[in-house]
C-alpha cells in the first residue's frame, strides 16, 4: 500500500509540473505580447501590433489546455488542500494571463489606428503606464513561480497607484480635447489604451492575491494595502 501511495503522489507530482510547465509557457508569450503591443504603438510599428494580435491565438489555446489539465488532476486525485490550492491557482492563473493577453491585443489595434494617423506626442503621455503595468505584471509572476507571499503582498497598493495614474493621464487628455478638437478620436484612443493598462494591473494584483492563498491560505482579496510612496 505504501508503494502504490508512493506511486500515486509520483503521478500526482509530474502531472502538477507538467501544468506548471504550460503555465510557465504561458506567462511568457503573454509577457511577449503585452511589450509587443506597446512597443508597436510607442514606436509606430504597426509589424509589432500585428505580431501581438497572431500570438492571441496560443494564448487561448494554452488557456483551456491548462483547465483541461488542471479538471483532470483534481477528478483523478482529489488533492489534499495545498495541493488542490496549487492546480486551482495555476488554472485561476492560465485565466488571468488570457484576460491580459485580451488587453494587450486591444491595444495593439488601437496602435494600428493609431500608426496611421498624424502622430500626437501624446502618446508618450502612456509610458509611466506601461512601465507600472509591466513591472507589475513581471513581479506578480514571479511571487507566483516563487512562492513569494512577500513580494505579492506589495502589489494591491501599487494597483492603487497605477489606477490614480491612470486618472490622472485621462484627466490630462480630456482637457486637451478642448484645445485640439481634431484630435479627439486618437485621443479617445490613448484613454482606452491607459484602461487597458490599469485592467493589466487588476490582473496583475488577482495573480499576487492567489499567490497569497496558495502560500498561507490566505484570502485577501477586497482588501487594501497601504498606499506606496510616490515620487
Amino acid at each position: 500500500m505504501a508503494d502504490r501511495g508512493k506511486h500515486i503522489q509520483g503521478a500526482f507530482d509530474a502531472a502538477l509540473n507538467a501544468l506548471k510547465n504550460d503555465a510557465l509557457m504561458m506567462s511568457s508569450l503573454t509577457e511577449r505580447l503585452f511589450d509587443s503591443a506597446m512597443e508597436g504603438l510607442l514606436t509606430r510599428n504597426s509589424d509589432l501590433s500585428n505580431q501581438s494580435v497572431a500570438d492571441d491565438e496560443e494564448i487561448d489555446v494554452l488557456e483551456k489546455q491548462i483547465d483541461r489539465v488542471g479538471v483532470d488532476l483534481l477528478i483523478r486525485f482529489h488533492p489534499v488542500a495545498s495541493d488542490m490550492r496549487q492546480v486551482i491557482s495555476t488554472m485561476k492563473l492560465s485565466t488571468n494571463l488570457e484576460r491580459v493577453a485580451d488587453q494587450a491585443v486591444s491595444i495593439a489595434r488601437r496602435a494600428r489606428k493609431l500608426n496611421v494617423e498624424p502622430a500626437i506626442p501624446e502618446v508618450a503621455l502612456l509610458e509611466p503606464l506601461f512601465r507600472e503595468a509591466k513591472s507589475m505584471l513581471r513581479d506578480s509572476l514571479h511571487a507566483f513561480v516563487e512562492g513569494d507571499a512577500d513580494l505579492a503582498r506589495k502589489l494591491k497598493p501599487r494597483d492603487r497607484y497605477l489606477d490614480q495614474l491612470n486618472t490622472a493621464l485621462s484627466e490630462e487628455l480630456t482637457i486637451r480635447m478642448a484645445a485640439k478638437p481634431e484630435a479627439i478620436p486618437s485621443y479617445l484612443s490613448l484613454i482606452f489604451v491607459a484602461r487597458a493598462l490599469e485592467r493589466i494591473g487588476d490582473h496583475a494584483t488577482n495573480i499576487a492575491e492567489d499567490t497569497i492563498w496558495v502560500e498561507q491560505a490566505e484570502d485577501i482579496r477586497h482588501t487594501y494595502g497601504t498606499k506606496p510612496a510616490v515620487g
